[in-house]
């Protein structure tokens, strides 16, 4: 079924979407293609095959073969098929993680002496990649701290030009851990205005990895580039690693050649997990996302709480509120709480937690709890983690699809110790 196969809805495209039981003997579920190299008729096909995978030449262009699995193979096919339908884009590349994609659409994009513009708080992983590893090739980086404030992102924009030509913007939106909010259509009406003034538009990146793909819809607003760690809804169970990234074909198709370079496609058995999960992630997160708004209500509530960071409690009338209401579906699941204290107070709760889990990573069918300067955010420096709103109390939480009552239970007596 083709991406935009006829207004079928993004629910059901993560079902039917990427696979046609003709293409295996009528299996209603594809197979798992477990085979690294793949054989070809001829001498002369083996060679027209390449000339069309890396020239984009020749007799095999349009056909469906494959080389090497690091190259491409059918699993990855499906699940980049389904992909792209999923975010309504043109195409779309699968790795083997979330940090593989993000990497890979940075070295596809960024030269020395280029400057990048991204949101702040970011994934730490994202934040090491821009801050740390790509100013050893000459980029400078620059951050925003209030994505729906123009004013203050236009100046942040200026700043980075002035450093050297702006030639990507990376906005995580909502934000790891806080859920902090940015405006995409403001961002993508900036790169307009710096393509038409300068004559190098940035190309415009949005990791969607806490709303996943159907509480909010960056191609359609307007990104070119729509990031998806598929490690957390998408793949939902906290057992396999992959990561994704939508859009134009132009802008793809560049970034799995670049795969192929550097090795970091998704295998075939996780492109098979990936798969099959993306079938229930709507139910899932819907699940997720009901929970989380009770737990979340339970929190604001409590004594021992100084704030939340609830997307479904931004205050009405805020310019945060109507960037949600525009751009967004639903609150998500995936929320960061901060205590009244530090960090002591923040272990202690935590040590305290009998039926949630604290691990990293978020987007599970299990409640994940972590304190996120200690841990996904400790190679962020410490002003840099205050300026994007992370405290030694805030805790980050990933609400999952336990029963609501169990959740809360446990929560308050964790809180009980505090």
């Amino acid at each position: 079924m083709p991406h935009d196969a006829g207004g079928v809805r993004p629910e059901t495209l993560a079902v039917a979407a990427g696979y046609d039981p003709a293409q295996a003997g009528g299996a209603a579920k594809p197979p798992v293609y477990l085979t690294s190299t793949f054989v070809y008729e001829s001498a002369a096909q083996a060679k027209a095959i390449h000339e069309a995978y890396f020239d984009g030449t020749g007799p095999e262009v349009g056909q469906t073969h494959h080389i090497y699995a690091r190259l491409g193979h059918p699993n990855l096919d499906m699940l980049e098929s389904r992909l792209a339908a999923v975010d309504g884009a043109e195409a779309a590349a699968v790795f083997a993680s979330g940090m593989a994609t993000h990497s890979a659409i940075a070295l596809a994009h960024l030269r020395p002496g280029d400057s990048v513009l991204h949101s702040r708080p970011i994934y730490g992983g994202t934040d090491g990649l821009l801050n740390q590893f790509m100013p050893q090739w000459g980029v400078t980086t620059v951050d925003i701290t209030d994505g729906c404030n123009a004013d203050h992102v236009r100046a942040q924009a200026d700043k980075a030009l002035a450093a050297g030509p702006l030639a990507m913007i990376v906005i995580e939106t909502p934000a790891n851990p806080t859920a902090a909010i940015t405006d995409l259509p403001m961002i993508v009406a900036l790169a307009d205005a710096i393509g038409a003034r300068t004559g190098r538009r940035p190309v415009v990146v949005c990791d969607n990895t806490l709303l996943g793909p159907f509480a909010q819809r960056p191609i359609a607003l307007g990104v070119d580039l729509c990031m998806t760690s598929l490690t957390k809804y998408c793949g939902g169970h906290s057992d396999l690693l992959a990561g994704g990234v939508s859009g134009r074909l132009d802008l793809i198709a560049p970034l799995r050649l670049l795969r192929t370079t550097l090795g970091s496609h998704c295998d075939p058995f996780t492109s098979w997990l990936v798969l099959r999960s993306m079938e229930s992630v709507h139910v899932r997160s819907e699940r997720a996302m009901h929970n989380a708004r009770v737990i979340a209500t339970f929190l604001r509530d409590h004594p021992k709480v100084a704030g939340i960071t609830y997307l479904g409690f931004l205050p009405e009338g805020s310019p945060q509120r109507a960037v949600f209401d525009r751009q967004c579906s639903g609150a998500g699941s995936t929320f960061s709480f901060h205590l009244k204290g530090g960090e002591a107070e923040a272990f202690r709760l935590l040590d305290a937690l009998r039926l949630m889990k604290v691990a990293v990573s978020l987007g599970g069918s299990e409640t994940l709890v972590c304190h996120s300067a200690s841990t996904t955010h400790y190679a962020v420096a410490p002003d840099k983690c205050l300026a994007g709103g992370i405290t030694d109390g805030t805790i980050r939480m990933s609400v999952g699809i336990e029963h609501e009552d169990d959740l809360i239970a446990d929560l308050a007596q964790a809180l009980e110790v505090v």
